[in-house]
């Protein structure tokens, strides 16, 4: 079988795989969100944090519960980190500098998982089990709930009440996360990653030195990175390494817990707002733009450009053998267009075009399908600016959902857009600007200049990923790095229950013949075109200078 052939096989599994569990998966979280059961554990933690999950939230109250909430997970985790050194179980390894904590407690509280350190040389079992890999739940539950009470602003009427904000944090992590991480861990454990908590041991002699490697409860740690969208990995490689990812049937499985939970969220969506047509719409663009990246990567990567190629049957330069290239597109554009991070191998290292194709899927806004919660929440914006741009061409005012598309809901919805890209593009050109920050580039030119962009186009996005062959631990990437992941995943947020609020106490507008029709193909092509026209004027000076320039004189 052909390596291509191969890819596509992997390609048709996954889609199978996603299909099955799109509508049990979907309709799961939507009875979640709607229940007014507690469970037991339930009762239990709202007793303890002194939470009444009964009582209905407006707009600023919700947020103010988002931001206390992450704000308290930071200043956790920063000072878990300040005190490695003293903490049992630390392996040994000393406490964390004051500007590599903050950056990482920024990371992980805010889904982003940016590593400026090796994991295993850098964190012992406590930061990692106790800080970080409950971090990966807990900030996906957290995106999760802001898209659920985005959905409610569009299911309600007459009302600026949203739900409540730790009953949404606490069902997400309980009821959804933490059930399929435990089966998720279970198979990866099947597959042949490691869980335990051994300490540091030598594997052999290397070059005339020592190899050391310590173990970790790794399986676990894989299961919710890749779940919810997290991406930090308990080793430097990342899931590049066999003890994360040791095979081909565990890299699909891995792919396929990236994917499962943003895909299944357009179910719940189109449950909750009583349309089902209106979430298989999101879908069906949401899948154009995910199966169109993976077309387009693997062509770059499989394309035989000079006798190196022509040999290894494509570029073969950073990716495992055991995954080829087939399965190292599809990982990065799953990866890249969601806000995982995770990576299987190195982006750098792709073709001009295919580095350029990993960058362009988290300028999209990482809405196909996104995140957990914050790719359904993006693509609803999207979804709102595509009615509005509608409405212009036909002279009526838009309406989404039975809700109008006024003033208000426009300057929402062109705030959240305008955020990311004046962090992406301010930092990387005050960077590019200044002398000390472009030291920490390994590569000068197109390619030097695409690690500075990709570096800030991961962080603002709360991706995650790196492009390798920057050096970004220095007190200012940990910096800015760190400010522009807190600004990129919290300002867009507070537009998002704005919008929901306003759109929750509007009353709704009954259909009329000159009503577009959002559940249409017509709409999900004009969703799609919308996204890639408003991303290519916003970026698309950016990328000629790097990933554009680099891929054309290759």
């Amino acid at each position: 079988m052909s390596p291509q052939a191969a890819g596509l096989l992997q390609l048709t599994a996954l889609i199978a795989a996603l299909a099955l569990a799109y509508r049990p998966l979907g309709d799961h979280m939507a009875r979640v969100y709607s229940s007014e059961k507690h469970y037991a554990p339930e009762k239990w933690i709202y007793k303890v944090i002194g939470a009444n999950p009964a009582a209905e939230m407006r707009w600023p109250a919700y947020l103010r519960g988002v931001l206390a909430f992450s704000a308290v997970s930071v200043l956790f985790l920063y000072l878990l980190q300040r005190m490695q050194g003293s903490l049992p179980g630390s392996l040994g390894f000393s406490s964390i500098d004051p500007d590599q904590a903050f950056n990482t407690a920024a990371s992980f509280v805010s889904n982003t998982n940016w590593q400026s350190y090796s994991g295993e040389q850098a964190m012992g079992h406590v930061v990692q089990t106790g800080g970080l890999a409950v971090q990966n739940f807990l900030s996906a539950a957290v995106g999760m709930a802001v898209a659920v009470a985005l959905v409610r602003g569009f299911a309600r009427s007459r009302t600026g009440e949203l739900g409540n904000f730790w009953a949404d944090l606490v069902r997400g992590t309980v009821r959804i996360l933490l059930p399929i991480s435990v089966i998720g861990a279970l198979v990866l454990v099947a597959c042949g990653a490691i869980q335990n908590f051994s300490g540091i041991h030598q594997v052999g002699q290397f070059m005339g030195g020592t190899q050391e490697w310590n173990g970790g409860a790794v399986a676990s740690q894989e299961a919710i990175k890749e779940l919810g969208t997290n991406g930090g990995g308990y080793f430097n490689a990342n899931s590049a390494h066999p003890f994360e990812n040791p095979n081909p049937l565990s890299n699909l499985f891995e792919i396929f817990l990236i994917l499962l939970i943003p895909f299944a969220l357009t179910r719940t969506f189109g449950r909750m707002t009583g349309s089902l047509r209106q979430g298989y719409a999101i879908l069906g663009a949401m899948a154009v733009i995910w199966i169109g990246f993976v077309a387009l990567m693997m062509w770059t990567e499989f394309a035989h450009r000079g006798p190196a190629f022509e040999i290894a049957g494509g570029a073969m330069e950073g990716k495992e053998t055991r995954f080829g290239i087939a399965g190292s597109s599809i990982f990065a554009v799953s990866t890249t267009l969601t806000s995982t991070g995770a990576v299987n191998s190195f982006h750098s290292s792709y073709t001009g075009f295919g580095g350029g194709i990993t960058m362009l899927g988290m300028q999209l806004g990482e809405i196909a399908p996104g995140g957990v919660g914050s790719g359904l929440y993006g693509m609803l914006i999207m979804a709102v600016i595509a009615v509005f741009l509608a409405g212009l061409m036909v002279g009526r005012t838009p309406e989404y959902l039975g809700k109008k598309i006024g003033t208000r809901q426009i300057k929402l919805a062109a705030c959240y857009i305008l955020v990311t890209p004046a962090l992406v593009l301010g930092f990387t050109a005050v960077a590019m600007a200044l002398p000390t920050p472009a030291d920490s580039m390994t590569n000068s030119g197109a390619h030097g200049f695409s690690e500075i962009l990709y570096a800030y186009t991961s962080g603002a996005n709360n991706n995650g990923s790196a492009f390798a062959g920057l050096g970004a631990d220095t007190q200012w990437f940990n910096t800015t790095i760190g400010i522009a992941m807190l600004l990129g995943r919290f300002v867009p947020m507070v537009f998002v229950l704005a919008l929901a609020g306003s759109l929750a106490e509007q009353k709704p507008v009954p259909e009329t013949a000159g009503t577009l029709r959002t559940d249409k193909p017509l709409y999900a092509g004009l969703l799609v075109g919308t996204i890639l026209i408003i991303t290519g004027l916003t970026y698309f000076p950016a990328l000629a200078l790097g990933p554009l320039a680099e891929g054309l004189a290759s």
